[in-house]
């Protein structure tokens, strides 16, 4: 398959659609990205890398992240997680507190903002507030195999000073009994952590290891067990789109996370691993431009789970 060809398709098909959507204004720092940043990176299991666009721009990779400390999570935790968060679809926005009261504090799935506060809750009883942090940014660092990557302060400031709902999200899972370290503390991880900045080069290398059964196939790492692989993608193929993961599914065919700073990722199994960044985001808070690339993508390439 010539990829290349492929995404300067996909970026010809998009060109009149960028800039559509609307940028996540309620996040000061990232209210002033430029709505027409598009970019896009294929990696192949065999370590190719395919580029177009702004595939080198970093950007915030918000809730993309949630797929890193599910990983970490589990790899503390293994099955027992699954006890402290559930993985069907949520149904309704990222945010929503609504289920909360009826589901006793455990989150749907752990691809919601209330199912990440767990999984950072679980680092941090294992690493320490600081050392969570840490934790997170050295997996990516890691993954992303000399590709830069860095938390935005400021983006984490600005979450911090607007991010009332998850604050009212950490207290209430807490008031069930469901998180076990204090709810500043688990807000602090969690805030730096969606302030994870990576291009889509990046982060295109860094999720390879769920392309290839768990498995860097560049260094060869045992990132997770083939069967938690298949579980993480599993995950992110009903959840990974909050109320529109049905639609991402019915258009593209592959699972994937999406996050409110305009980047996707994608995998293909055995194939490879894809990512986009197009920050106007649709009414659920997904990349508009970006969820039409991959629809685009899968369509010239034929890849699909399906």
């Amino acid at each position: 398959m010539d990829y290349a060809a492929v995404l300067k398709q996909v970026a010809e098909a998009v060109e009149p659609e960028r800039g559509s959507g609307r940028v996540a204004n309620y996040i000061p720092a990232l209210a002033e990205v430029d709505p027409d940043g598009f970019g896009m990176s294929v990696v192949t299991v065999d370590g190719a890398c395919f580029t177009v666009g702004q595939a080198e721009q970093p950007f915030s990779l918000q809730s993309v992240t949630k797929v890193m400390s599910l990983t970490l999570a589990l790899e503390i935790l293994g099955d027992a997680f699954w006890a402290r968060s559930g993985r069907e679809p949520s149904g309704d926005p990222f945010n929503s507190l609504v289920q909360l009261e009826h589901e006793n504090g455990i989150p749907r799935n752990p691809l919601i903002n209330a199912g990440a506060l767990i999984s950072t809750d679980v680092l941090i009883s294992r690493h320490g507030r600081d050392g969570a942090v840490a934790a997170i940014l050295e997996f990516a660092t890691e993954m992303a195999d000399g590709e830069p990557v860095r938390i935005d302060g400021r983006v984490a400031a600005s979450e911090r000073e607007t991010g009332f709902r998850n604050a009212a999200l950490a207290n209430f899972i807490r008031s069930f009994g469901n998180l076990q370290n204090p709810p500043e503390d688990v807000l602090h991880v969690y805030f730096h952590q969606c302030a994870l900045e990576m291009s889509c080069k990046g982060l295109s290398r860094a999720m390879l290891y769920l392309a290839n059964r768990g498995v860097d196939p560049v260094s060869g790492r045992q990132v997770v067990p083939e069967r938690r692989a298949r579980r993480i993608n599993a995950v992110m193929m009903t959840c990974g789109h909050y109320d529109a993961s049905g639609d991402f599914a019915f258009h593209v065919g592959l699972p994937g996370k999406s996050g409110v700073g305009g980047g996707i990722i994608a995998i293909a199994p055995q194939q490879l691993s894809v990512a986009v960044w197009s920050p106007g985001l649709s009414p659920q808070g997904n990349s508009l431009v970006g969820s039409i690339a991959l629809e685009k993508f899968t369509t010239l390439t034929g890849l699909s789970i399906f």
